[in-house]
């Protein structure tokens, strides 16, 4: 185990391109296995694995295959001094840690103390806000660029804005005002790690009703700027455009906020008065309306049991994952996303891109876009011209991370004739 003194001058001094931080969880082992497919070790990529537990960390180490000069690095949220010595070995952390909320304040202060960069999986907005208040200034001063959200939620919907509309500006002179989301096909499943996430929002929610507000609010992480009002996608409805139906898209209150957070960084490049909304197509007809009302009444339902205390309790306890569980193999190779996204500007010229993923999106796809974005910050995007602070993805890499993504992680950008 590391025992290297806790401060490295340099980010680019440190001995590690990257540290995996909580190796020991089912994500944290796929984004190893990534590494170590896609890199090795002892490459031109140098990276380690980290956790609170020795003996399970020399675990994964042997059951993934990776030798024994692989880097084991030991850290706990509830030890500010160890974290403290990780970061400073590192240029990027990646955690996958979570519920953020629960434990991951700890290191987003280590990260933005020591000027480390840092990318994690988090779909939790209000303590995304939280941490923007709390560390934004501190992150920018050191140098620290802090990007929160580099998994499924939500790349493919932040950089598939981000694509469709430097597509937008490049084919048509100017940005798209109206962009619809529209996810059209997706097999496997969301992570635990996104369950276990909506699930401490619901109780915090519960414990402090202003957090309310914050989840209802498109623009709670854009700094102040409010846009135009944004569509509704809580209910079942008719896309003229695609001719089909739409039902509402369980990620759409945690992905909408990183657009607009994104048009913000970038300046409004895509315009003041952005609306933007995530749904799910459910199919032409009346089988797809039949469809997108039933998804519509089954969202319903579920939140209103989720806000039931006893009914939370059983879904953790019988319902998700637990730790060191999660998809077989087969059951995250065979599984697959494909975003829609749809675009006009003001003139009424529109146009469409598509994101696709070849692995189930919650853990396969997951795990490589995490790593990914972490080898795109240590590498690929000078920290000179991003600057410290907390980013989203789109803003932070753009073009750099879509160029990863497609060549590492089986991601696909592509412009799409409707």
């Amino acid at each position: 185990m590391s025992k290297t003194p806790a401060k490295a001058a340099t980010k680019s001094s440190r001995p590690y391109d990257l540290i995996i931080y909580g190796a020991t969880g089912f994500t944290g082992r796929l984004v190893a296995e990534h590494m170590l497919a896609t890199y090795g070790v002892g490459g031109e990529v140098s990276w380690a694995m980290a956790g609170r537990n020795a003996a399970k960390l020399d675990e994964v180490r042997t059951e993934i295959g990776a030798p024994d000069s692989l880097p084991l690095i030991l850290a706990d949220a509830s030890d500010a001094e160890s974290l403290t010595t990780m970061v400073a070995l590192a240029k990027v952390i990646v955690t996958t840690v979570g519920p953020y909320q629960l434990y991951g304040e700890p290191l987003v202060a280590a990260c933005a103390e020591a000027g480390t960069d840092y990318v994690d999986l988090c779909g939790e907005p209000a303590w995304m806000a939280q941490m923007i208040a709390a560390y934004g200034d501190k992150a920018k001063a050191s140098g620290a660029r802090i990007v929160f959200s580099c998994g499924f939620d939500s790349i493919p919907f932040d950089l598939g804005v981000w694509f469709l509309q430097q597509e937008a500006k490049s084919r048509l002179g100017s940005p798209l005002n109206r962009v619809r989301g529209r996810v059209r096909k997706m097999k496997g499943t969301f992570s635990g790690g996104t369950a276990a996430s909506l699930l401490a929002t619901i109780e915090a929610s519960g414990r402090d009703r202003s957090l309310l507000a914050v989840m209802a609010n498109p623009f709670a992480m854009s700094g102040g700027f409010t846009g135009p009002a944004q569509p509704d996608g809580n209910v079942a409805t008719y896309d003229e455009g695609l001719g089909q139906w739409a039902a509402p898209f369980i990620m759409a209150a945690i992905n909408t906020k990183v657009v607009h957070r994104s048009n913000t960084l970038l300046g409004h490049a895509y315009g003041q008065d952005l609306t933007y909304d995530e749904m799910m197509l459910t199919g032409p007809g009346k089988a797809g309306e039949k469809k997108a009302k039933a998804l519509t009444s089954q969202n319903t339902i579920q939140n209103a049991l989720l806000a039931f205390g006893p009914t939370r309790a059983l879904i953790q306890r019988f319902a998700l994952p637990q730790p060191g569980q999660g998809p077989s193999k087969t059951e995250r190779e065979t599984g697959f996303f494909d975003v829609l996204f749809v675009g006009e500007n003001a003139a009424g010229q529109s146009l469409s891109v598509a994101v696709t993923g070849d692995k189930d999106p919650g853990y396969g796809s997951t795990s490589k876009m995490i790593a990914e974005s972490a080898l795109c910050l240590a590498h690929d995007v000078d920290a000179t011209t991003t600057g410290g602070g907390i980013w989203t993805p789109a803003a932070a890499m753009g073009q750099a991370l879509i160029a990863r993504l497609r060549a590492k992680a089986g991601l696909t950008f592509e412009v799409q004739n409707l």
